[in-house]
């Protein structure tokens, strides 16, 4: 009988299926873009408050909550939105003040590095030095991803907005990987319905004084790319990251969900048009190397042990198996 956890298998493949949805949000907002005058605020309200009908309504038609979950406190839900609030709009903050290219590399760049030092001090996680040298091909491929056209101009607000969302990611990250250590994780899609509920409450007014109706020639487009961007990248991407998060090293997270480009990266060439670069194809190598080492040494990781961390950890604050769904 294997020895090997089959929770940190799936919850593997939950992180990978989240970031390669969260990578089609980036073609579907500029396809919104393109047919209408909806901004980057409104579309992020609707984008949270459209994944929030999403899942209500899924929760009103499941028959029971999953077994064995402690639920977690309104406060800590809620802090959990603030996180996730915080980490989309300063993103949206860095790309309005120094463009998409240098905005996407310095917050997914600085997250890995945040986590791994979050994940090492707070948590005890240990990285190792195969750990490491993954982290660091995937910042290498994610800045040739990214910056490889040359295109963008690095701004010191700009960065800092990139800064902010960076470290809303990883504390948001973090918190999930710490409950989910302690079994108190809940579930994942009561966890991802309260923080896209805060983030809609917290847009709402940015949204309003942006502009919250879209004009389009036409309107049937925008809205079944709204209703995409809300299911697919939104309500579905969310839980299985929560679900991911709570069982899976926090660096380990943070490197996998840097699929997020490279998904967004191939839907620009093959459905966009856009041009096929030597700058893409060793971008995405090198990230998929590095991912592809990660989940490698992961799902080697033995059933029941902690990841990453000593090997005498109480067997109290472990992931059980009924906890390792987000």
């Amino acid at each position: 009988m294997s020895n090997h956890s089959p929770a940190a298998g799936r919850s593997l493949l939950y992180l990978v299926v989240a970031g390669a949805a969260w990578g089609t949000a980036g073609a579907a907002a500029s396809l919104l873009f393109l047919a209408s005058d909806l901004g980057p605020l409104a579309l992020s309200f609707w984008r949270c408050a459209g994944g929030l009908v999403v899942l209500l309504a899924v929760l009103a038609v499941r028959r029971r909550p999953a077994a064995g979950r402690t639920r977690p406190s309104a406060g800590s839900l809620i802090g959990t939105g603030l996180l996730f609030t915080l980490f989309q709009a300063a993103y949206f903050g860095a790309v309005r003040e120094t463009g998409l290219a240098v905005g996407t590399v310095v917050t997914l760049g600085a997250g890995p590095v945040l986590i791994a030092v979050g994940a090492r001090y707070w948590m005890g996680e240990r990285l190792g030095r195969g750990g490491a040298v993954a982290v660091v091909g995937a910042l290498a491929g994610l800045a040739v991803l990214v910056l490889g056209s040359g295109a963008g101009e690095v701004r010191p607000l700009g960065v800092g907005w990139a800064l902010l969302s960076a470290a809303g990611y990883a504390a948001m990250t973090l918190r999930a990987r710490w409950l989910g250590q302690r079994g108190a994780g809940g579930d994942p899609l009561v966890t991802t319905a309260w923080s896209v509920a805060v983030g809609a409450v917290c847009l709402l007014p940015l949204a309003v004084l942006e502009g919250m109706a879209p004009h389009a020639a036409e309107p049937g487009r925008v809205f079944w790319l709204l209703v995409y961007v809300a299911v697919v990248p939104t309500a579905l991407a969310y839980a299985l990251y929560f679900t991911g998060a709570a069982a899976v090293r926090a660096a380990t997270v943070s490197v996998i969900m840097l699929i997020e480009p490279v998904s967004a990266a191939a839907i620009a060439v093959l459905l966009l048009g856009e041009r096929l670069t030597g700058a893409v194809v060793l971008g995405t190598v090198l990230l998929l190397t590095a991912v592809g080492a990660l989940i490698a040494a992961e799902s080697r990781r033995p059933a029941g042990g902690p990841a990453g961390g000593p090997a005498s950890r109480p067997a109290a604050v472990r992931q059980s198996p009924q906890s390792a769904a987000r």
